[in-house]
């Protein structure tokens, strides 16, 4: 469903990603977790076509990620609504714009969000319920394809865990393809039985949770993993 082939990105002198090679099947979940500015960000945009690769090639469902936005629902990092529209506006704009019905109340019972809330705008709403709206905005269309940028990362723990459980649930129900990224391995490992982890633009092992805690490919693996446990456990 998603391939990129070889893919470099480069900004300057500097690679934000260098030579990457990966496929996501379809109807597969994974995730892309590394550290802040390891390229996690910039693979995600190379999928959706909101940036050409420097060098390589990136394809969706076959042809190139442009011509098959359509097919993809895109959440950004703290939603990215438009402030001056309604949470229903925001939801239906690209589908009016396309002459396609929404349902509107069948998307809010899928994200969890109160109908009445439809005729808030997004200042009136907590993050929560922002992220909830900018879910419903990428399914509008019923892609096949949903790309999340740190969608909970904003977010206040008791909300993060409540969402990250009607995720969970979502993505188990819809068969849809899904990437997720994110820099908490707890929240790669409960959303996705695959993680891709990198650092300095480049793929440093792709697989399970267990692999990487077993097999780690590289000392950095496990140094990443150690570090994160570390934290789980002074928040606990």
């Amino acid at each position: 469903m998603i391939s990129l082939r070889d893919v470099t990105k480069r900004y300057g002198n500097h690679d934000a990603v260098s030579r990457v090679t990966l496929s996501v099947d379809a109807g597969e979940t994974c995730a892309l977790i590394g550290p802040s500015g390891c390229g996690k960000s910039t693979l995600i945009r190379l999928m959706n076509g909101l940036i050409t690769p420097t060098s390589g090639s990136a394809s969706v469902d076959g042809g190139d990620p442009v011509a098959a936005r359509l097919k993809m629902g895109y959440v950004i990092q703290e939603g990215g609504l438009f402030p001056h529209l309604t949470a229903g506006k925001n939801v239906s704009l690209m589908a009016e714009h396309l002459g396609r019905k929404v349902d509107l109340p069948h998307l809010a019972e899928i994200a969890k969000l109160p109908v009445n809330l439809l005729d808030q705008y997004p200042n009136d709403l907590s993050g929560g319920q922002r992220q909830r709206v900018s879910l419903m905005r990428a399914l509008a269309l019923d892609p096949p394809i949903l790309l999340l940028d740190e969608p909970l990362g904003a977010l206040d723990p008791m909300i993060r865990a409540e969402l990250q459980r009607d995720l969970r649930q979502l993505f188990r129900s819809m068969n849809k393809t899904v990437v997720l990224v994110t820099h908490d391995l707890a929240e790669a490992a409960y959303l996705s039985q695959r993680i891709i982890l990198m650092r300095a633009g480049q793929v440093l092992q792709d697989g399970s949770l267990s692999e990487l805690q077993n097999r780690p490919s590289d000392p950095f693996v496990s140094e990443f993993i150690a570090v994160q446990r570390s934290l789980q456990e002074m928040s606990a």
